[in-house]
């Protein structure tokens, strides 16, 4: 059964708000086309989660139930990937710069797909599923959170879900605040205490995961 739920909430919700090609096309997809557009695309990425995370339980459910040994290095590596995350976002937060917002900004034209509802929804699965990090998090980060002793399966896939669903939450209060205070969202200050405040805390967690907290 899954375990350390809340945990694992934090966990996805800190991992959403890193900046990177997803939030680039939230914000062209927002300021450009509108909400709905913006939540079509949010859609698309959820659903591009659920595939991540899918094919990962499907993997490694086979591996923990036949060796619990293996357990106990998807967790190390789980915590290394956490910290390796936290780590970076603290560099990017150091030597953040005015090149770093117009490389973002480029990101996310390209992400841009054909106009429409269903343009946008394609934008949002195909950013996800070109997207390392996610498979990353769903191979390496995941299993974290679910006890060899159960259905793995089932407890993989029900926290893809509970990933896809923090990430809609996280997306929805994103996009609905790129509307009402674009000027704010793109100030690097702004950008710098957030990657600040989510690098360490994404140290933190992944200390923690590695050791078995």
């Amino acid at each position: 059964m899954p375990t350390h739920l809340p945990l694992f909430v934090i966990t996805t919700w800190l991992l959403a708000m890193l900046p990177g090609a997803g939030q680039a096309l939230m914000i062209r997809q927002t300021l450009e086309f509108g909400p709905r557009p913006a939540r079509a695309t949010i859609a698309g990425n959820a659903t591009g989660l659920l595939v991540w995370s899918t094919a990962a339980a499907v993997g490694l459910s086979a591996v923990l139930l036949a060796n619990p040994h293996a357990y106990l290095a998807v967790r190390l590596a789980g915590g290394a990937v956490l910290l390796a995350l936290g780590v970076s976002t603290l560099r990017a937060a150091a030597r953040q710069a005015a090149a770093d917002t117009s490389s973002v900004s480029a990101t996310g034209a390209a992400a841009v797909g054909p106009s429409g509802l269903w343009g946008a929804y394609g934008a949002g699965l195909g950013t996800t599923l070109g997207n390392p990090k996610a498979g990353v998090f769903a191979v390496s980060v995941l299993p974290q959170f679910v006890s060899p002793h159960g259905p793995v399966l089932l407890s993989s896939i029900a926290l893809g879900v509970l990933w896809a669903v923090v990430q809609v939450c996280w997306y929805l209060l994103f996009t609905w605040a790129v509307g009402r205070g674009r000027a704010l969202v793109s100030r690097p200050a702004v950008r710098r205490t957030l990657n600040i405040v989510t690098g360490v805390v994404l140290c933190g967690l992944g200390v923690a995961v590695a050791g078995g907290v």
